[in-house]
């Protein structure tokens, strides 16, 4: 293993388990245990947990804090209450994304936790520093002292409040938390995910983590890796960050404006935003469905009938739930309408395809 890789708290108990490791955001990680389309039925019908505690997590606190995230951040905070969960980005002025993340509404007024993505720590720290000239803030990143899993699928609530014994978790809706301080320290527990399924997330301190894991170990739970948690987001619509959001692809071009409040006052990229709404964009992501089981990849071409290029693929597999080939991309605006015909060239070949909703799964979950 690479010497400059970090391992979480949880890394040997996935050796233990035979876990096929590999590098990912800078972390060894799990990739799969029993395998990716056992582990993805396995939340699609039951639950399963991953090891999510390479993600980052960053304090904010101070008299400026509302503000100072409203500044950083598309959505809007004000209206939020405490124990609320917000989905949104940050984004460079010219409207491309620094990253997408939760914020989450503390019990403490004033109080702020942001949850980015595991590759873009160090970046997304470094320039919420720059942006807090003038705001009278506290920005601490706390990332290396949590430890964090993921317990996601149909049976993940009787996991977490009988296996893990946090039975005030079960009346939490979608994007609340609540703190179940254990042993005198802070545990949280939100109902939040990245799979489509319901589910919770739980922050921790490392060695309660491993408790944690090892509990729903004896307990029968699947271990999941990351490839299963790439199949699983990608069939519900969500977006990775690298792939589907970037510097260069604004949440506007990724069709996420819902998350963005152009009617708030004032945010980094507003502007940019309000621009694009305005006049247009020149590419937009879809989803594309394939006729045939050609699976199609990251960075294939997305071709007209004529051979003409008007698009790259940004994920794409065969859906092990849906058994189609489908695939993100991002097109040309005029090629982006559902039902366009497109054609994905795999290698030597193309094959037919036809632009459908994103949101390829919909789950039954209502909480």
């Amino acid at each position: 293993m690479d010497n400059l890789l970090k391992m979480t708290c949880l890394h040997d108990l996935h050796v233990e388990l035979h876990a096929k490791m590999s590098p990912f955001a800078g972390y060894d990680m799990p990739i799969q245990y029993s395998g990716i389309i056992d582990e993805h039925n396995a939340v699609r019908q039951a639950a399963g947990v991953f090891d999510v505690s390479h993600m980052g997590e960053v304090f904010i606190s101070g008299p400026d804090a509302e503000s100072f995230v409203n500044h950083i951040f598309t959505n809007d905070v004000r209206p939020m209450a405490p124990g609320q969960i917000l989905y949104g980005m940050m984004l460079y002025s010219d409207g491309g994304t620094v990253d997408d993340l939760l914020v989450y509404r503390e019990r403490e007024p004033q109080h702020y936790l942001l949850v980015v993505n595991a590759a873009n720590i160090d970046k997304d720290y470094a320039w919420m520093l720059e942006q807090s000239e003038g705001f009278d803030v506290k920005i601490d990143n706390q990332s290396d002292a949590w430890g964090q899993i993921a317990v996601q699928g149909p049976e993940a609530e009787k996991a977490v409040c009988g296996t893990l014994g946090f039975p005030e978790a079960a009346p939490l809706t979608f994007y609340t938390f609540l703190d179940a301080e254990r042993d005198g320290r802070r545990v949280i527990v939100s109902r939040t995910g990245y799979t489509g399924e319901d589910g919770f997330e739980i922050y921790a301190a490392p060695d309660q983590i491993r408790q944690y894991w090892q509990q729903l170990m004896a307990a029968g739970v699947k271990p999941c890796g990351l490839g299963c948690r790439d199949t699983l987001r990608f069939e519900a619509g969500m977006p990775l960050y690298g792939d589907e959001l970037t510097a260069d692809i604004s949440p506007i071009m990724a069709g996420l404006g819902m998350f963005c409040k152009l009617d708030k006052p004032e945010f980094i990229g507003k502007e940019a935003l309000v621009a694009q709404k305005a006049e247009g964009v020149s590419h937009k992501l879809v989803g594309i469905e394939l006729a045939d089981k050609a699976v199609p990849r990251h960075g294939y071409p997305v071709e007209l009938e004529d051979g003409k290029e008007v698009g790259v693929v940004t994920t794409g597999y065969h859906s092990i739930t849906l058994e189609k080939s489908i695939c993100f991309a991002l097109v040309d605006s005029a090629y982006a309408a559902l039902g366009t015909p497109l054609r994905v060239r795999i290698r030597k070949n193309t094959f037919p395809g036809v632009v459908v909703k994103k949101r390829f799964y919909q789950t039954n979950y209502k909480k």
